[in-house]
């Protein structure tokens, strides 16, 4: 019932984005009757009808891509504070997006049973429609309910299912340290910050630690409304607790040179600056903040916010691999002039895969290279970017190239010397290539949210916004001039072996 309120509820363009999903699983839906009746009609030849089936498998992850990237942007069942107390925490709300995905799937699994059993002329008690294939609609003969309703209930299910996994609720834990081990002094436990030259812990004042250093902090924090210090808080003399202060001895305040508050206050951390610029904007040294030694800010995942998934490239080799092995499998399974067989399938298959593995390290090598050379401010905003949105757009890009190379592999090979594409294998070109646009879109779309915050808070500084349409357009050449050739370079070497 809470799905149905907040479909119902939801905005114009939430709602454009479920219809597409309701299209992608009505077309793909369709396409798995019309294998079903195929099978029904050539009882002979199992192995074509197989092959029909397995070719449904692109069409069927590409919906269930879409399905997760609009699951992802829908903002009705996105965390928020205060949620919790009233039943409605991040596994309720992954509940709520699974539900939904699947409502907009079984509506388009409906629309499809209607479609074909219409071309059939079972609605109509009538002959078949002309100009369909009737070898894949099974005219005349009575379709078997549990393989439809199994087919039917085949997009629905596995879109709600990864839906959920993708949603899942991610515990935020901290990150193990990776940095070389500190040795102090003699019996020193655990891994030291800094090097300690010798007597330095026993030397007069080093270290002021427990109820000295609350009393000594407690003057300070009575006029300044700072929070006390925590027991076992070590303080130095060069760092004392305090208010900053400017250089006539009065304290400075938050919005002091023209910096706003959400920039310069202990939230900075949470207004959505790129890679560590709150810190830098707080009068800090680095990314983390004055309010909080370890770098989190009150109102960031220690408040219950999810935590930020990590800049990790470290799956690039083996996408790289996958995409290698995916060439090779076309190389010895394809052939000139015949129709695609399953090796191709599995080939193309582990190509994608590849280059969606891949897509997020080669958009986090976009954005450090455009950052070499001494980089300008233009150039500096427009890596960071790409650097912190690798993870969300980078994989709907490889998709994007193996599509691409796809279509330039089947109008260039199987175009001339091939059979024709019929209706349906028309269908499934366009839902695929449809659905990986429509999913590269939603990307994008997700990523200028996500980042509203910091573009919110660069305005307030007095960036331009030329500027920051300049930045996007380095970015959208950037990629283009890195998946381009990249894309070409895949094709070509996939249409070689078929082309012998």
């Amino acid at each position: 019932m809470l799905a149905l309120r907040l479909t119902r509820a939801a905005r114009l363009a939430v709602q454009l984005r479920r219809l597409l999903v309701a299209v992608a699983s009505a077309g793909t839906g369709f396409l798995l009757l019309c294998a079903l009746g195929h099978a029904l009609s050539h009882p002979g030849t199992p192995g074509a009808s197989a092959l029909r089936l397995a070719w449904c498998a692109a069409p069927l992850a590409a919906a269930v891509q879409l399905a997760v990237a609009v699951a992802r942007t829908d903002p009705g069942t996105r965390p928020r504070s205060g949620l919790s107390a009233i039943g409605l925490g991040p596994a309720r709300l992954m509940a709520v997006s699974a539900t939904t995905t699947a409502l907009s799937g079984a509506l388009g699994s409906v629309a499809a049973l209607l479609v074909f059993l219409h071309l059939r002329g079972d609605l109509t008690g009538g002959p078949p429609l002309a100009g369909v294939a009737t070898d894949a609609l099974a005219a005349g003969q009575s379709l078997p309910a549990p393989a439809v309703l199994t087919l039917l209930t085949l997009v629905p299910a596995t879109a709600s299912a990864a839906v959920a996994y993708t949603l899942r609720p991610r515990d935020p834990r901290p990150a193990a340290s990776t940095a070389a081990r500190g040795y102090g002094r003699f019996g020193a436990y655990g891994w030291g910050k800094a090097r300690e030259t010798f007597g330095a812990y026993g030397r007069f004042g080093a270290r002021w630690t427990g109820e000295r250093a609350a009393r000594t902090a407690a003057p300070d924090q009575a006029g300044t409304g700072s929070p006390p210090a925590a027991e076992g808080t070590v303080l130095t003399r060069t760092d004392p607790p305090g208010p900053a202060t400017s250089v006539s001895g009065g304290p400075l305040p938050a919005t002091a040179a023209g910096l706003p508050t959400a920039v310069c206050g202990p939230g900075a951390a949470s207004s959505g600056l790129p890679m560590g610029a709150s810190g830098f904007a707080t009068g800090g040294s680095g990314p983390a903040s004055a309010g909080d030694p370890g770098g989190r800010s009150p109102d960031g995942p220690a408040a219950g916010a999810p935590a930020p998934r990590p800049q990790n490239a470290t799956v690039l080799p083996w996408g790289v691999t996958a995409l290698a092995v995916g060439l090779a499998v076309e190389a010895y399974t394809g052939g000139a002039g015949t129709t695609p067989s399953a090796g191709v399938l599995i080939g193309w298959a582990l190509t994608a895969v590849g280059l969606a593995l891949a897509g997020p390290g080669l958009t986090q090598l976009c954005g450090r290279l455009l950052q070499a050379a001494r980089p300008g401010a233009l150039r500096l905003l427009a890596g960071r970017v790409l650097m912190e949105e690798s993870q969300r757009v980078g994989r709907p890009l490889g998709v994007a190239a193996a599509v691409a190379a796809a279509a330039y592999v089947a109008t260039t090979v199987y175009d001339s010397d091939g059979p024709a594409f019929g209706p349906l294998s028309t269908l499934g070109a366009l839902l695929v290539a449809g659905c990986t646009l429509a999913t590269l879109l939603t990307a994008a779309v997700e990523a200028k949210h996500s980042r509203a915050g910091a573009t919110d808070a660069l305005l307030r500084l007095g960036a331009p916004p030329a500027t920051l349409r300049a930045a996007a357009a380095v970015r959208a050449a950037a990629l283009l001039a890195l998946f381009g050739p990249l894309t070409l370079v895949v094709a070509v070497l996939a249409a070689l072996p078929l082309s012998r």
